[in-house]
């Protein structure tokens, strides 16, 4: 079994920047993909990035290329994501997924473990 737990969301004002953390235990592959997916009220979750936790090499959604940045500590088997120059958009509840091959994918489909979420909510 693979268990995922995120933190470091929270409120925050418009223009901060936040670090998500995502840490993995149980049975992991270095082999694996791990991923930040965001749903926002009343919307479907919609993919953020992904990030393979062997090469490191990385993959973004157009709409937050240049302010997140998806990183990963193998030795803690941990993928962070950080959000600059956060905006009221951004709210949502932010989840982390795995899916135990590595390749970069942007459908949540794919992703067989997911975490909790975490929430993040801008003020304007």
């Amino acid at each position: 079994q693979v268990r995922l737990v995120e933190s470091g969301g929270g409120l925050v004002q418009a223009g901060d920047s936040l670090r998500l953390s995502c840490a993995a235990s149980g049975r992991t592959f270095r082999s694996s993909t791990m991923g930040w997916f965001r749903q926002a009220p009343g919307k479907e979750r919609e993919f953020v990035a992904a990030i393979t936790l062997s090469g490191g090499s990385t993959l973004y959604a157009n709409s937050v290329k240049g302010r997140f940045t998806i990183s990963r500590d193998n030795a803690k088997t941990t993928v962070y994501l950080q959000i600059n120059s956060l905006n009221p958009d951004d709210t949502a509840v932010y989840y982390c997924a795995l899916k135990i091959v590595s390749a970069l994918d942007a459908r949540p489909s794919v992703y067989g473990y997911w975490g909790q979420g975490t929430q993040v909510t801008v003020s304007s």
